[in-house]
C-alpha cells in the first residue's frame, strides 16, 4: 500500500523532508519522478507506458501536502516505519486502502527509483 495525507493536514511541512524518495509535495506544487531519485530520461513502467522522468507532472492536491503513490515505498528498505506518519503532529499520514503493495513490491519500487540492482 502507499501512504496518503488526509484533509486533516495542517500544512506544517514536517513530513516533506523526511521522505527518502521525495514523494511528498506541498499543496499545488508540481512534481517529477527525477526529484530525489536516480530516475533520468525516459523511464519504462513495464506495462507499455513510458515517461520522461524530468517531465513536470501536475499537482495531485491544491489544498494540502500530498504523496505521489508511484514514488511512495512506505520507507521500506530505509526505515522501520513510514517517516511521514512518524513525524506528523496530527496523524494525517495514513495507509491508502486503495493501493495495496507487498513488502517485496515496495522493495522493488525502491530499487527502481534509486537504480539499485
Amino acid at each position: 500500500m502507499a501512504i496518503i495525507i488526509t484533509d486533516e493536514c495542517i500544512n506544517c511541512g514536517a513530513c516533506e523532508p523526511e521522505c527518502p524518495n521525495n514523494a511528498i509535495y506541498d499543496a499545488g506544487a508540481a512534481w517529477r519522478f527525477s526529484d530525489g531519485t536516480e530516475l533520468r530520461g525516459i523511464i519504462d513502467f513495464g506495462d507499455g507506458n513510458t515517461l520522461n522522468a524530468e517531465e513536470t507532472q501536475a499537482a495531485i492536491s491544491d489544498d494540502i501536502y500530498y504523496i505521489v503513490p508511484d514514488k511512495c515505498t512506505e520507507c521500506v528498505g530505509f526505515h522501520d516505519e513510514p517517516q511521514c506518519a512518524a513525524v506528523c503532529p496530527v496523524d494525517c499520514c495514513v495507509d491508502d486502502e486503495n493501493i495495496r503493495e507487498t513488502k517485496e513490491e515496495l522493495l522493488a519500487k525502491k530499487e527502481w527509483l534509486h537504480m539499485e540492482g
